[in-house]
């Protein structure tokens, strides 16, 4: 399996469980913290006048697109022997994309004229662990994937 297949896979593995966590502690904390969603009401709220599916797509494409961006170099770091796809390299990893995706939302928020109404703190909050189970998941997927390529010798 090529690195872009392994970003692929890891990526959309790691973004899809770090979203269904974010989903269950919405409904748990009776906040909204889906990040897709997010997306699309800054696109509607930039570009009026778009239609709800294209606001969807745009946003779940957003949301996947930097998840691969995440894992892309993740995947750099784990095939240059930097560091290992671990459990405890994954804590370190999601915490520093937690901290980072922190600022980039608050960047973003900051300058879009008309982000969603949320609590603002909570959502934040929330990115960190939500990251660390996005690197946890990507770092199952590509040691998964490692081993399978190990196995059948491609």
């Amino acid at each position: 399996m090529n690195k872009v297949e392994k970003i692929a896979v890891s990526g959309m593995t790691g973004t899809v469980f770090m979203t269904l966590f974010s989903k269950v502690l919405s409904a748990v904390k009776s906040e909204d913290f889906s990040e897709p969603k997010h997306l699309a009401t800054m696109l509607h709220r930039l570009i009026p006048g778009t239609s709800t599916q294209f606001n969807r797509v745009a946003g779940w494409s957003a949301h996947f697109a930097v998840g691969l961006g995440f894992t892309a170099a993740y995947v750099e770091l784990w095939e240059k022997g930097k560091i290992k796809p671990s459990l405890q390299n994954s804590l370190l990893l999601g915490t520093v994309s937690g901290l980072l995706a922190v600022a980039i939302w608050k960047l973003t928020f900051k300058i879009h004229p008309l982000p969603p109404w949320i609590n603002y703190n909570k959502y934040y909050i929330q990115l960190v662990p939500a990251h660390v189970i996005f690197s946890l998941f990507a770092a199952l997927a590509y040691r998964l994937l490692q081993a399978q390529t190990l196995q059948t010798g491609e």
